[in-house]
């Protein structure tokens, strides 16, 4: 997922998170926390970085990583639970009555190869589901949020005596294929451990700069489906294509089509996104094929609009095949093999937990949510309608404020998320990540 809101300015400031307020909750005060948590980074979280970066694994192949993860929560002291939707990992902490809180941290890397020219950039490579090998790199992040996942378990083994209540630890495979918390969820996770009274999440963001987190109420994450186009063809020879039904012709048909939903369909003011991002088709100069294969992405921020996309396609799809001739039991179909709801904060969670951070970290160290692209996240399926569950996901910024200046003055840009180039500032982001996490447990199960 990639979340990169407009809020750089005022917080270039504020590099550096002063801790200068108490928490509410905590009877250890911010300062005290963040010196045990920079503390732990420089003893062991930080090697664990390290290992996480240049160890990535693909979605759904996350076996050494969810190994990993596992053997660190047992040795914090958790109750842990592995083979959970597949890869996943749960780890429980108990401690006394009061509520149960979900945090979560995914940790599948990308078929990315990594040109970051870090010391420790990833060199592995790893044989997808398909059967074909792949460079991987964690080019989103995941890293730092499962290193995080561990600080955040040890510190609050650490401070029991200030929380009360039961934690749920889930290491998430398949976030980029938005697969893996309905997996977790379909393995009767909620069944076997309860479903939260509250569920926390957050994503490192490159180009917001380091000691700075991002939350707002409502809408922070579009919902996102992968759909499928099959477009069956005739096959003839090139020299004869009056002889068969041409697939790549009616295919770009349904490619320009498309287009016509966001701009002629969809209200103006409503966001919607549907992107071909692969057309697979032909075999040789002069044969028309029989069929073509079309890859889409479909983003919108309510359901209404994304069913209603989804629909639209299908129905263009289908009557531009029948427009060309095209028999009823060969017409085009699509198949949605991939999709999340969009992540939704909730109100009363937002407006308690946003005071917490301003409290803790300072008023200009955090910002609000703007969205300006329609990147997705499965927390979604954590927290959907069906649960009840309250959920609340933040982001934290992972550039040196130095990157981002250069970049403003007309220097080098800052690699996006996905990107070969991407990296972020390790020690800031857990660390921020994991007090965050802190101040929000504490306030919410704080005895």
């Amino acid at each position: 997922m990639h979340i990169n809101p407009k809020f750089r300015g005022a917080l270039l400031a504020a590099s550096v998170v002063a801790l200068s307020h108490q928490s509410a909750t905590a009877q250890a005060g911010p300062e005290a926390v963040q010196e045990a948590v920079e503390t732990q980074y420089d003893s062991h979280l930080e090697d664990l970085f390290i290992w996480f970066h240049q160890n990535p694994e693909l979605s759904l192949l996350e076996s050494n990583t969810a190994a990993r993860m596992a053997a660190e929560l047992r040795a914090a002291g958790l109750e842990v639970t592995e083979g959970v939707g597949g890869t996943g990992v749960v780890g429980m902490l108990r401690n006394g009555d009061g509520p149960l809180i979900l945090l979560r941290a995914d940790m599948d890397g990308l078929p990315v190869k990594e040109r970051s020219g870090l010391e420790y950039a990833s060199t592995v490579t790893q044989t997808g589901l398909d059967g074909q090998e792949y460079p991987v790199m964690h080019a989103c992040g995941h890293d730092v949020h499962i290193t995080s996942l561990v600080g955040t378990a040890r510190q609050l083994v650490a401070m029991q005596d200030q929380w009360s209540g039961t934690l749920m630890f889930i290491v998430q495979p398949a976030e980029e294929r938005v697969a893996g918390a309905k997996a977790m969820l379909d393995d009767g996770l909620y069944d076997r451990f309860g479903t939260p009274d509250y569920a926390l999440a957050f994503h490192v963001s490159a180009g917001e700069p380091t000691g700075t987190i991002i939350a707002a109420p409502g809408i922070f994450g579009s919902s996102s489906d992968s759909v499928n186009l099959h477009v069956p063809g005739i096959g003839a020879h090139g020299a004869s294509p009056h002889e068969g039904r041409d697939p790549i012709y009616i295919a770009s048909q349904i490619v320009v089509g498309l287009q016509s939903i966001v701009s002629r369909e969809t209200n103006p003011l409503t966001p919607a996104v549907v992107t071909v991002g692969a057309f697979n088709a032909g075999s040789k100069h002069n044969i028309i094929g029989e069929g073509a294969d079309l890859q889409l992405t479909v983003r919108a921020n309510d359901e209404e609009t994304r069913a209603a996309t989804i629909a639209a396609i299908e129905r263009i799809a289908t009557n531009i095949g029948r427009a060309h001739g095209l028999p009823e039991d060969k017409l085009p179909s699509i198949e949605v093999v991939e999709g999340t709801p969009v992540t939704w904060n909730e109100q009363e969670l937002a407006d308690r937990l946003i005071p917490v951070f301003v409290e803790t970290f300072g008023d200009d160290a955090v910002g609000p949510y703007e969205q300006d692209g329609m990147g997705a996240e499965d927390f979604a399926y954590f927290v959907a309608d069906e649960y009840g569950v309250p959920g609340f996901y933040f982001s934290v910024g992972g550039t040196a404020p130095e990157d981002i200046a250069a970049e403003e003055a007309g220097g080098p840009p800052v690699a996006s998320h996905h990107s070969p180039l991407f990296r972020i500032e390790p020690r800031e982001s857990v660390t921020l990540g994991t007090r965050a996490m802190v101040a929000a447990v504490l306030d919410l199960a704080g005895s």
